[in-house]
């Protein structure tokens, strides 16, 4: 079905996240459903990308302030994080990307796998409700880059633009 090899070094990286962009097209477009679509979404991210330990979607269920764990690939992972905890509950709080080279360096950083050593988490908007967060770790530090927080960014809207109204 798809080609999810992961790519070492992928010298271009935004020819990567475009080829991602219309695998992820060709996986969620027809799909309404939110859940089955980050399944897939987070297993095409978790087998594409390279140094990955883990790749899902915590979700902020409607008139709570916890997050909670959904759809993943990887090690068994934190159920609830709290708004403003955490790099996952800090993007959350903050509506905006965090990319963390160095894990050990950001305040409050939760350690759900202790092999974690990066973390890109691009928060889930749709009509200005924060809806959620894809969370991304690395057993690497300094693995993510504004390159790779980009093309995160352009898939996480793909996919909340996906969402039924």
């Amino acid at each position: 079905m798809f080609d999810t090899t992961p790519i070492a070094n992928p010298a271009d990286k935004t020819a990567f996240y475009l080829e991602l962009d219309q695998q992820l097209a060709s996986l969620i477009e027809s799909e309404p459903d939110a859940i089955a679509n980050a399944a897939n979404m987070s297993a095409l991210l978790y087998h594409a990308m390279p140094e990955l330990n883990w790749a899902g979607f915590y979700f902020l269920p409607e008139g709570t302030d916890v997050l909670v764990v959904g759809p993943f690939q990887g090690k068994p992972a934190c159920v609830r994080i709290p708004i403003g905890k955490g790099v996952c509950g800090t993007a959350v709080a903050k509506r905006e990307t965090i990319l963390v080279p160095d894990v050990h360096a950001f305040p409050g950083h939760i350690a759900c796998d202790a092999a974690s050593q990066s973390e890109l988490v691009v928060p889930l908007i749709r009509d200005g409700r924060v809806l959620g967060v894809l969370d991304l770790d690395s057993p690497r530090a300094g693995r993510f880059d504004a390159d790779d927080q980009i093309g995160i960014e352009r898939l996480v809207a793909r996919y909340v633009a996906n969402l039924p109204a």
